[in-house]
């Protein structure tokens, strides 16, 4: 096995994207989409009014007429990025309701996966940025925050109390668990071989290992049966993903 030869930067080569159905709609919402590369790329204090401006093609005048300053723009990113992640982890949780520990971990897991390379600079944004924003602006994203982190706990205290899991220090595991999707982000892009359902599928198996799920083995397994059906039907290159 060779490494694949990723060059280290602060983001993969993606255009800008956000959830379907938040983008405000004219200029409002170009200056988010703008934005949003630009925090991406050069981070929160190396974007300029002016140069978010610029990239719109308005004025700084015109731009405030919009959001009263720069934070504003980037408070609204966070939270649209922990509005995304908060439902689809809390769609994960309510679809395996009454499932094993080890069942809904997956499905968490998987979800948060997915958000990651859905929206790699929103997720970049959302994670990296927050600490940017002033107390009073960050509120809302980081309650969101800890409703995500709640989720994952709770999966986690309910195998350790069945016996499903045998972790020793279950808050370092969701610790680990939840950087390993938040880096996903950072290099994950049109250079690299794997679709974001190969990433998901391996994120829940390293999960249940780092738990030291009894029966990581046979999930890893299953997974691995149905990724050759899947790249059985995609075609021979393993890096096909129409939705990417």
């Amino acid at each position: 096995m060779e490494h694949p030869g990723w060059q280290p930067r602060r983001t993969a080569a993606v255009e800008p994207d956000l959830p379907a159905g938040v983008t405000p709609p004219g200029t409002r919402g170009r200056i988010l989409e703008e934005a949003l590369g630009l925090f991406a790329e050069a981070g929160f204090a190396g974007t300029s009014i002016r140069r978010i401006g610029s990239a719109v093609g308005i004025n700084s005048a015109t731009l405030y007429a919009h959001y009263p300053s720069k934070e504003h723009v980037l408070a609204h990113l966070v939270l649209i990025g922990h509005e995304e992640l908060h439902a689809r982890l809390t769609e994960a949780v309510q679809s395996t309701r009454g499932a094993d520990a080890a069942t809904r971990l997956v499905a968490l897991v998987r979800a948060h996966a997915d958000v990651h390379t859905r929206f790699p600079l929103l997720a970049i944004v959302t994670d990296g940025e927050i600490h940017s924003l002033a107390p009073d602006l960050a509120a809302p994203a980081l309650e969101l925050r800890h409703s995500c982190w709640q989720l994952l706990l709770d999966v986690i205290e309910q195998g350790v109390a069945d016996g499903v899991f045998t972790v020793s220090e279950p808050l370092l595991a969701a610790t680990a668990i939840s950087a390993m999707g938040v880096r996903v982000a950072h290099w994950f892009g049109p250079d690299q071989p794997y679709t974001r359902e190969r990433i998901a599928r391996a994120h829940g198996e390293f999960a249940l290992r780092i738990l030291g799920a009894a029966h990581a083995d046979a999930v890893a397994g299953a997974d691995t049966a149905a990724a050759a059906d899947t790249d059985a039907v995609a075609g021979a290159d393993p890096g096909a993903d129409a939705d990417r």
